[in-house]
């Protein structure tokens, strides 16, 4: 089984060869803009990883893992587009580097070469299985961010809405590469879906991790401001605890520091923090991250590989949600 660094390097060997270099340079010319922003390449490094417990030919996936990963920045591109963001990995956003036009344009043509990307794998046999399972995924997406859009505007807010849409927007895409490299590798379809579910639940516990960090995280560690959830007012887990089990007079205070925008950021973090703490909102948003761990490593352990191979896959979902808070 091969490391995370050198299936990392695999996969950029892969991406650099296979560059948009076509005309006309106006479409195309973003898409590269776009894929060199870098990051760890996770997801189709998992894509990876689900090949490699199956086969040892991990090359023979990698025409998916690229499809995978022109997906997800297709998906960040109209995202950024939908969200009016600025920046992308410190970067200009492709909408803001050229114009929205050319981001929505060079964003469509993203999509269609995902499936380019799917249609050059050697096993012509399974590619109605991955077309069938990326389509699952890839209009999951989509209705996650639909989903994330329509809570801007709603108070209502179940637990059980919020863990569907960061299931859609964020785990579906890890979940649905893993099935992918496994179906490409041979998996049996009792095991391809078990992959699926330990990437299903490890995608939703790192979300819900993400919201913990967002409010009690080292900034240094967390990678980005501490609290930006809260000045943008966005409904995460622990604010919709905090509604649920505050009392009228914690409820009334979160929701007014939550509808309004504030002067003060720093004042209006510790505001909210304030409400988190006196309901333990942290403990709690930890108790439930875990327990969507304990149903992935669950789903892991029925895969039927020898342990061996898993232990490349467990140490990089320990990585992941490892971070200290």
């Amino acid at each position: 089984m091969q490391d995370v660094a050198e299936l990392q390097l695999l996969f950029k060997k892969y991406l650099d060869e296979n560059q948009f270099h076509q005309k006309p340079t106006g479409l195309y010319e973003p898409i590269n803009y776009i894929l060199s922003l870098g990051g760890k390449r996770i997801r189709p490094v998992l894509l990876l990883m689900g090949c490699n417990l199956f086969s040892d030919n991990i090359a023979q996936a990698l025409p998916a893992s690229f499809a995978i990963e022109i997906f997800h920045n297709f998906s960040l591109l109209h995202d950024d587009i939908m969200d009016e963001a600025p920046l992308r990995r410190g970067k200009p956003t492709v909408h803001v580097k050229y114009n929205q036009n050319t981001g929505i344009l060079s964003g469509d043509v993203m999509l269609v070469y995902a499936y380019e990307f799917f249609l050059q794998l050697d096993n012509k046999i399974r590619i109605p299985d991955i077309i069938k399972t990326f389509n699952q995924v890839a209009i999951e997406v989509c209705e996650g961010q639909q989903h994330d859009m329509d809570f801007e505007t709603r108070n209502d807010v179940s637990i059980d809405e919020y863990i569907k849409m960061i299931e859609q927007k964020t785990a579906v895409l890890i979940a649905g590469g893993l099935k992918i490299g496994a179906i490409i590798g041979g998996a049996l379809e009792e095991d391809s879906n078990h992959l699926y579910e330990f990437g299903r639940n490890i995608g939703i516990a790192f979300q819900l991790q993400d919201d913990i960090l967002d409010t009690y995280g080292d900034p240094e560690k967390f990678g980005k401001k501490v609290g930006g959830d809260i000045v943008q007012n966005k409904k995460t887990f622990l604010v919709i605890k905090a509604l649920e089990l505050g009392n009228e007079d914690q409820h009334t205070r979160l929701s007014h520091l939550m509808n309004f925008d504030s002067n003060d950021e720093n004042a209006k973090i510790e505001a909210v923090k304030s409400v988190f703490n006196e309901l333990q909102i942290r403990e709690a948003a930890e108790q439930l991250m875990e327990s969507y761990l304990v149903l992935a490593f669950e789903h892991l352990a029925a895969v039927n590989v020898p342990e061996e191979k898993k232990k490349v896959l467990i140490k990089l979902s320990n990585e992941l949600m490892g971070r200290e808070v």
